[in-house]
């Protein structure tokens, strides 16, 4: 079973006010097959968490370490971090003129397995993939995103995610900007993606209504850069109760704030 951990990680960027820190020593362990629901207040480093582990330029890494199976995460290229198997879902994916989606899949498919997949099964598997998603096959000839919605952009990042199989999953506020039927298809996709892969997924989210489809078996509320608390299910639906007033406050508290 492969294991992500994420150990007492500091992360900052650069801001025309200088240096601000975002993460302040995040500790996470994810294992194959269980779902992390990570929730919290903007601001709290929710995203960031997601870059860095991703390898983002823009975030710079202070200290700590993420470790897959025992090798440093942080001393892998961007792409090798994806070929050892962690796949990045991005709250705003881009779109890419002049590429179409069939040759972008087929082409990511080829650069993790060092070899491109049979033609025939690949395109039946490809199709298959996108009917559960209930995309249409003509998406394949469009340029990757260009002209998508939100929902099909999110419904294509869930595509990359069935067909490509990595061990792990990080999934930015997928749930931003869809519906109420996308959210239940997008969800679905996750759900299938884990048990046949046996994934492990880290997904960040502002809201509980996700978590209706998707079942966390841990959920980790981040403030001002930091795990705050940690539970199971449960800690979700006091959220959805009492929001995040009270971590924020008692975070004020501690830096002397009125």
């Amino acid at each position: 079973m492969s294991v992500l951990e994420i150990k007492d990680l500091h992360v900052s960027v650069e801001t025309e006010q200088g240096t601000k820190q975002i993460l302040k020593g995040v500790d996470l362990t994810i294992r194959q097959g269980e779902i992390h629901a990570v929730m919290g207040p903007n601001g709290s480093g929710k995203s960031t968490l997601a870059y860095s582990i991703a390898g983002h330029p823009k975030y710079h890494v202070e200290s700590g370490s993420v470790l897959l199976d025992g090798a440093e995460v942080l001393e892998m290229s961007v792409d090798a971090r994806a070929r050892a198997g962690i796949f990045l879902a991005m709250q705003y994916p881009v779109e890419i003129p002049g590429v179409r989606m069939a040759d972008f899949l087929r082409t990511a498919k080829t650069a993790l397995d060092g070899e491109a997949p049979a033609l025939r099964p690949w395109i039946k598997e490809v199709n298959e993939a996108m009917k559960a998603l209930r995309m249409d096959k003509a998406f394949s000839e469009r340029n990757v995103n260009e002209g998508f919605s939100g929902g099909e952009k999110k419904r294509h990042e869930i595509l990359q995610l069935e067909l490509l199989k990595p061990k792990f999953a990080v999934l930015d506020e997928t749930d931003s900007g869809l519906d109420v039927d996308a959210l239940k298809i997008v969800s679905e996709g996750v759900n299938r993606a884990k048990e046949a892969n046996d994934l492990g997924v880290l997904l960040i989210t502002h809201y509980t209504r996700i978590l209706r489809y998707i079942k966390p078996d841990f959920v980790h509320v981040f403030v001002d850069g930091r795990v705050a608390e940690e539970g199971g299910p449960e800690l979700a639906e006091r959220l959805e109760n009492e929001g995040y007033d009270r971590y924020v406050l008692a975070d004020g508290a501690d830096a002397g704030v009125a």
